[in-house]
């Protein structure tokens, strides 16, 4: 029976807020990933069905269907079809997981999943308009005695439940850049990020192709120095935060059997998919029931997965993650995560798995799980097996 695989995957570089990528509008940000993708596999764009982008903020210019037009700037035919979700964070993890299934039911041929999100340009809450409290609805606000939810308070919350302190937090984020450091100096990123024209601080153009958000040097001691943002005697900075961010990806999806008809050598194929939803007021606990999901339904235990890729959407999240799961972090984030490469929200989830996918494959790794938390008390996990 035909799988759907992922043949191929390819991201920008990560710019940061108000940096490389600050002039460039997101539809053509998300073109250049489209067409990048396609140029490199040489697959005919006349063959691609949908285009399935994750965006958050969908406002402004990210709004009325970004993907659709992301299609038609990559100078895709009129007859490939664009949609644009929004699982919050996990927005083109889940984008991945709409195209597998599209794929796998024979509703399309070739689709292209990724994601993409310009922080610079449509800040996050943008969509929001009328103030705390009216995206939820007065029902929510009953139920949970509160106008607002906040991830950073979440972030603070796991820290306290789970008993992390400051300093753990810190050496995470270090390691995270110097992961991610290690990884750019040795080439890890270089065969998958697609350059592309950006501006320096003095606006003058440059050849944008390595992440943006790395600070090398950093130290546990200037790291403290950095004062709380959600609570006064908290321990979350954005020193151990990730980077508001942007950026694009963008992965190819077909059967196994349309790819051996075009010549084309498949990457990963999905093993498994999950879902899971928990209290939206810590909220980003979910990774863990998702992941725990994900396991029971492939027959895999945590040993049997080579390599984890858990968002750093803050230092916490992959800390009570591990402590729950009974991993190492030296299986988790192998190359860095959000903290230091930034999460460039609805672009976060391709981007990982962007980077996930070309990891397991220079790697010889046989499973990879992806996994990474969502306002709202929500969460996807993915289990990737190499097929090249």
């Amino acid at each position: 029976m035909p799988e759907a695989v992922i043949v191929d995957a390819a991201r920008t570089a990560t710019g940061r807020r108000g940096g490389a990528l600050r002039d460039i509008h997101p539809v053509d940000l998300a073109a250049h990933a489209l067409k990048g993708l396609v140029d490199r596999t040489g697959i005919d764009p006349d063959l691609v069905d949908d285009v399935i982008l994750g965006c958050v903020t969908q406002a402004g210019e990210q709004s009325s269907n970004v993907a659709r037009w992301a299609a038609l700037a990559a100078g895709f035919p009129e007859t490939a079809a664009g949609t644009t979700v929004d699982r919050a964070c996990g927005s083109s993890q889940q984008a991945l997981t709409f195209a597998i299934a599209s794929v796998a039911a024979g509703h399309c041929d070739v689709v292209i999943a990724g994601g993409v999100e310009s922080m610079t340009r449509v800040p996050m809450g943008s969509q929001r308009s009328n103030g705390p409290g009216r995206a939820f609805g007065p029902l929510v606000a009953q139920r949970y005695g509160r106008e607002e939810f906040s991830q950073g308070e979440g972030a603070e919350m796991i820290a306290e439940q789970w008993g992390f302190d400051r300093r753990e937090l810190d050496q995470l984020a270090l390691d995270s850049h110097a992961r991610a450091l290690a990884a750019t100096e040795a080439g890890r990123f270089a065969d998958h990020i697609l350059p592309i024209e950006g501006l320096d601080k003095a606006g003058n153009t440059i050849d944008f192709r390595a992440d943006e958000g790395i600070r090398p040097g950093g130290t546990l001691e200037s790291l403290g120095k950095l004062t709380t943002v959600f609570r006064e005697d908290g321990v979350i900075t954005a020193g151990n935060s990730s980077q508001i961010s942007d950026g694009a990806s963008a992965m190819l999806v077909m059967t196994d059997v349309r790819a051996k008809e075009l010549g084309l050598t498949p990457i990963a194929r999905i093993h498994t998919a999950a879902l899971a939803a928990a209290d939206p007021v810590i909220m980003l606990t979910a990774p863990i029931p998702a992941t725990q999901k994900a396991l029971a339904k492939s027959g895999l235990s945590a040993s049997d997965i080579d390599v984890y890729e858990v968002n750093e959407a803050f230092a916490s999240v992959p800390m009570a993650w591990m402590r729950e799961i009974g991993v190492d972090w030296d299986r988790v984030n192998p190359n860095g995560g959000a903290i230091a490469l930034g999460h460039p929200l609805g672009g976060s989830g391709s981007r990982i798995m962007t980077d996930l996918v070309h990891h397991m494959r220079d790697t010889g790794s046989r499973f990879g799980l992806q996994t990474m938390c969502e306002a709202g008390g929500q969460a996807n996990a993915t289990i990737l097996e190499l097929v090249a």
